[in-house]
């Protein structure tokens, strides 16, 4: 059974009209959903409910949604979607930096809510069968090892969140070749329009962070490409 069909979803909120309202929309397309209000309780809930993706709201009382969304990616990898108010790409970057998928500005869209929740839920049913495969690249001292989503840098592990390791294996499945930010997008986030751009540019600068500045190459206008031998 897919990870997608009927799966569990964490919703953290602080604003209970949006929570429910959250809640019930996803409920209607068929997840189970458990609530939080809080950061504590988001903590409590995603031990004890095992969820299999987190709706994350940024601003919430006790700690705010980095510090949970560092806290539960620690205890056990799950896709995070955070909610935010504002659209600032230091912000932004923070949250991507502890382990967070993607994001939403709110105010936003139900329809487009429950599209990257889907996306989100279908990339983890990927990444599973993916792992039952047994497929190692190799370019220059970059080595990616699909089937254990280990990565390592001139015989040094390099540690990526699953995000950051699905973009480099998109790239790398074309090294040496320009994708656009929409390519990216659509194919490792798995929903398609140009208003993630800015979710992939921040995945790209964490990327390079780990890997090495020179490692994925930017064409001014287009997109990104995976250099062969940074």
């Amino acid at each position: 059974m897919s990870v997608s069909a009927g799966a569990r979803i964490l919703v953290v909120e602080d604003e209970p009209v949006i929570n429910q309202a959250v809640t019930d929309r996803l409920r209607g397309h068929g997840y189970e959903v458990v609530q939080a209000w809080d950061g504590p309780g988001a903590v409590s809930q995603f031990t004890e409910t095992a969820p299999d993706l987190v709706l994350l709201d940024v601003m919430l009382p006790g700690f705010d949604g980095h510090e949970v969304c560092r806290r539960i990616q620690a205890a056990r990898p799950v896709p995070v979607l955070m909610l935010t108010a504002r659209d600032d790409e230091a912000d932004i970057l923070v949250g991507l930096g502890v382990g967070a998928d993607d994001y939403l500005t709110k105010p936003f869209r139900m329809r487009e809510l429950v599209a990257r929740v889907g996306a989100l839920l279908r990339r983890v049913d990927r990444a599973a069968e993916l792992a039952t495969r047994s497929t190692t690249t190799d370019l220059g001292d970059l080595r990616i090892d699909a089937a254990s989503r280990r990565v390592w840098v001139a015989e040094s592990e390099v540690h990526l969140t699953p995000t950051e390791f699905d973009l480099l294996l998109c790239l790398a499945a074309s090294p040496g070749v320009v994708l656009t930010r929409e390519n990216l997008y659509a194919e490792v986030w798995g929903w398609p329009g140009a208003s993630g751009t800015r979710t992939v540019d921040s995945h790209v600068k964490a990327l390079r962070s780990k890997t090495g500045a020179d490692r994925v190459r930017t064409v001014h206008g287009v997109g990104y490409a995976l250099e062969p031998s940074a």
